[in-house]
């Protein structure tokens, strides 16, 4: 092989790179006021005719194609003697490039990177948020190799990863590319704080300004970290690392194979129900790096970065997941029981108030996730994997409970898949059924027809009793009147985002998307739509004057009559030592209601 005579850079420092045993990436930081990179990656020697070289479609964590290389431009691939190599775009994120001879190969290209809501890729003055799905390409040749990552960086910039680091600074090294893909870089103006728990090491990395109280975060997290022990029984990791962005404009979170990214509005730290919502995610995506990470359903075995991964168990990936985070921070003493159900009470009524779980089952919503773009007919038709998929879970949790008089719960299912199919494995449908029936001595078949491949509703009154819990609607006033009607939520504007399915607007002939001007023939505004709803009662039929394909029309309804108050859940009084063991075997706390059934 041929020593190359390329001059590649590395953190600072420039040198010539020798025979290769690993695929180098370099990147070039160091102006980020255009949200501008330049990258180099150098292959290995191939004795092919060509290379493939590629930029994923998708980035894992996200079941969507996305249009990763369209920041690519300036693409160039050359020979190890610096000689041009020609190539071609043979589809959206592959480039084929002609050898004539062995030869390492070069490939550089510039990079834009503008769009952190996305979590792929974000470079400005003050950082560079990378994740490799959008970042760096890789060979389907080379793709088992070691790769090693090089950076040039602005001067004070510190830089985090979940890979090992490298020899020099702001460098890593990982065993292959799909280490490197799930191993986001987090380099710039930081805050960084570390813990220990477990004889494990942490890393909390904050990027931006906000109200977040950076001590509070890491204590709880400290907490989260050494409690997962109670569904698992080891960690997937030695070292792991939360990397927080305060920002504007974003809001979401990733998962990681040892470290994750959340981000969340800089602003929406400091209450409490914002904080619930942030620790909750946290939690959630550290429960992913068993769940999906360390095992996952066998349509996302090997991951296959070019195309739409299938399989019908996504519920069992992100829903699951979701069923598990917040007894999570309730085991590990984050929140209160009281917050604990709240939750709970709040997802049971989002379900009950969702048409579209009369229509489609989790198994099939899996399937739809890739194409899944919500709005109006999601609601009404469809459900999501996330909310039904948690439902599923509590159902499958209780069966399990009762069949097996408390021996065994839909924990065990999870650490079985994690003893059992840890990667490259992965499981499937009928994996599943045997770990139920092996701890249950049951058929769980005839479960799995009713509740993951045919549409469910859960009779919730009966599945909360067996713990000693019921469901009630707070006092109110006055009962809330109804119609269907749901505005975009955006200052001053009265077109409709979504209309409930055969709710009074539903059956009045309104669509989303249809602008509404007056009620009773006075105007309304965006403001004060839902107030002057409130000057109605149930049974009264209103006039609204709308838009409907920029044509003036009057329609029709009559109001339909909401419960009162908020769906809560409830201890009942005098529970019964059944009752209160079920509560135990499900969630680890003792009762928490006093004898009225109110929460001590």
């Amino acid at each position: 092989m041929k020593v190359s005579k390329l001059a590649i850079f590395t953190a600072g420092i420039f040198f010539s790179a020798s025979t290769l045993a690993e695929v180098q990436y370099q990147i070039d930081l160091t102006q980020p006021q255009h949200h501008l990179a330049k990258v180099n990656v150098t292959f290995p020697e191939s004795s092919a005719d060509t290379l493939t070289v590629n930029l994923p479609v998708w980035r894992t964590g996200k079941y969507a194609v996305l249009p990763l290389a369209d920041g690519v431009r300036l693409f160039k691939a050359t020979d190890d003697d610096g000689n041009a190599l020609n190539w071609q775009r043979t589809a959206t994120g592959e480039w084929t490039i002609e050898l004539q001879e062995p030869t390492e190969v070069n490939v550089s290209y510039q990079l834009y990177a503008n769009d952190l809501g996305t979590r792929v890729r974000h470079i400005d003055e003050s950082h560079a948020y990378l994740d490799a799905s959008g970042v760096f390409m890789y060979s389907p040749e080379f793709r088992q190799d070691k790769v090693k990552v090089s950076m040039m960086v602005p001067k004070d910039w510190q830089s985090y990863s979940g890979m090992e680091s490298g020899r020099s600074k702001h460098s890593f090294v990982a065993d292959n590319y799909d280490v490197l893909i799930d191993s986001p870089i987090e380099t710039g103006v930081n805050t960084h704080y570390s813990f220990e728990a477990d004889g494990r090491d942490y890393e909390v990395v904050f990027w931006g300004e906000g109200n977040y109280d950076a001590e509070q975060i890491v204590t709880d997290l400290t907490k989260i970290s050494s409690t997962a022990e109670v569904i698992w029984d080891d960690y997937p990791f030695e070292r792991y690392v939360y990397m927080i962005h305060a920002t504007s404009g974003a809001r979401g979170a990733t998962e990681h194979l040892n470290s994750t990214i959340i981000q969340l509005p800089r602003f929406n730290f400091r209450e409490r129900k914002d904080y619930l919502r942030f620790i909750s995610t946290a939690s959630h995506e550290f429960i992913h790096t068993w769940n999906v990470k360390a095992y996952r359903p066998e349509g996302l075995v090997p991951y296959d970065y070019q195309k739409a991964s299938m399989t019908e168990l996504l519920w069992m990936a992100e829903g699951s997941t979701s069923y598990f985070q917040n007894q999570l921070l309730l085991r590990a003493d984050v929140i209160t029981p009281k917050e604990f159900f709240a939750d709970l009470a709040k997802r049971i009524d989002r379900n009950l108030n969702k048409p579209g779980r009369e229509i489609q089952s989790v198994a099939e919503a899996s399937l739809n996730e890739w194409t899944n773009t919500g709005g109006d007919y999601a609601i009404n038709h469809g459900v999501n994997i996330y909310s039904e998929g948690y439902l599923a879970s509590l159902s499958l949790d209780f069966n399990l409970l009762a069949d097996t008089e408390l021996a065994h719960s839909y924990r065990d299912v999870h650490r079985k898949l994690y003893q059992d199919f840890k990667l490259p494995k992965g499981y499937n449908v009928d994996d599943v059924k045997n770990i139920l029936a092996s701890l249950s001595g049951k058929d769980y078949q005839p479960w799995w027809q009713s509740h993951i491949t045919s549409p469910f509703s859960l009779e919730f009154d009966s599945l909360l009793a067996q713990a000693g819990l019921v469901l009630s609607y707070g006092d109110s006033e006055k009962a809330t009147v109804y119609s269907g009607l749901t505005l975009t939520g955006q200052h001053n504007d009265l077109t409709l985002a979504h209309v409930t399915r055969n709710s009074p607007a539903w059956l009045a002939g309104i669509v989303a998307g249809n602008e509404v001007i007056a009620v009773n023939g006075l105007k309304v505004t965006a403001a004060g739509f839902k107030k002057r709803l409130e000057d109605f009662n149930a049974g009264d039929e209103i006039e609204l004057t709308i838009f409907n394909n920029d044509k003036l029309t009057q329609v029709s309804l009559t109001l339909e009559e909401q419960p009162k108050g908020d769906l809560a859940i409830e201890g009942v009084s005098n529970p019964t030592n059944a009752q209160k063991a079920f509560l135990k075997a499900w969630l680890g706390i003792d009762w928490p209601f006093d004898d009225a059934g109110k929460f001590i």
